[in-house]
């Protein structure tokens, strides 16, 4: 069927060469040139005014991004620019950078953060100059550490398994790197092990039995099943504290609302256990 619409329909070229016999046995030699030159002039002209199009739409996008990055805080653009060139480095480890990677980042940004068009032109942009960014991803991690306090680093970590866990099963090679990345950004392993363990049990949720909730819930608390209510409570203090939304408020909203969804599953991992313990208290 493609090639029949391909190969059927009447083309330009044969209107055009008829359209130059009938001018030159009209009007003669010259009448043809001054066809020939109106043609030439308007291809370039549309040429023209498409470059110009595309001049002025990325001169305004550029314009948008500046001033959106003057609108936020310098630790959130430091923030992003280190989130999207260590997830870039992570991507590229395997010394491949595919279309299916670049869209996993972009989705993240766009679906989890709900990144608006400017904002994604400007992580587009952001992507670009990480794939070609010399930088070691150690080096880029030191960076982080050295210049974020810890909660700053468990959101990192946080995003790095979201994007990890967006490829179902996860690269077990990932899996060993993220658990790296949390030994250069000084992570406690008890930390380490919550995040990895939740983002595990979160993919199981939609089948999950009642026993296997209750595994998650321990899994979001960082806890081992069949820890006591004593445990659990110290855990969800701890936690509280870590993921408090204010803590990393200066990293701009969107990532304050990752905070917050961390702490709206700490909490209801901690409501299922409060009515469960509810007649030993």
């Amino acid at each position: 069927m493609e090639y029949y619409r391909q190969n059927n329909r009447p083309g330009c070229g044969g209107c055009l060469l008829i359209l130059a016999m009938v001018v030159l046995l009209t009007g003669g030699m010259p009448a043809l040139l001054n066809l020939l030159g109106i043609l030439l002039y308007s291809g370039l002209a549309g040429i023209l005014v498409l470059i110009g199009i595309f001049w002025a739409f990325s001169y305004y996008m550029h314009r948008r991004v500046s001033a959106y990055e003057a609108s936020q805080t310098e630790s959130h653009n430091r923030f992003v620019f280190l989130l999207i060139n260590i997830l870039v480095k992570i991507a590229q480890a395997d010394g491949h950078f595919t279309r299916a990677e670049l869209n996993a980042i972009l989705n993240f940004f766009q679906y989890h953060l709900r990144y608006n068009q400017e904002q994604m032109y400007w992580v587009k942009q952001l992507v670009k100059e990480a794939r070609n960014n010399p930088t070691d991803l150690r080096d880029l991690l030191e960076e982080f550490r050295n210049g974020f306090a810890y909660e700053p680093r468990l959101i990192l970590l946080e995003l790095i398994y979201q994007i990890i866990y967006t490829k179902q099963p996860p690269p077990a090679d990932e899996l060993q790197l993220a658990r790296e990345i949390a030994q250069i950004l000084h992570i406690s392993v008890y930390d380490q092990r919550t995040i990895e363990a939740k983002y595990r049990y979160r993919q199981r949720q939609e089948a999950a039995s009642a026993g296997q909730m209750e595994e998650q819930y321990y899994a979001v608390l960082g806890l081992e099943p069949g820890a006591d209510f004593v445990e659990i409570k110290k855990a969800y203090r701890k936690l509280s504290m870590q993921y408090h939304p204010d803590k990393v408020g200066h990293l701009g909203e969107e990532f304050k609302k990752v905070a917050e969804e961390k702490m709206k599953e700490i909490n209801v991992a901690y409501g299922y256990f409060e009515k469960k313990f509810a007649n030993d208290r």
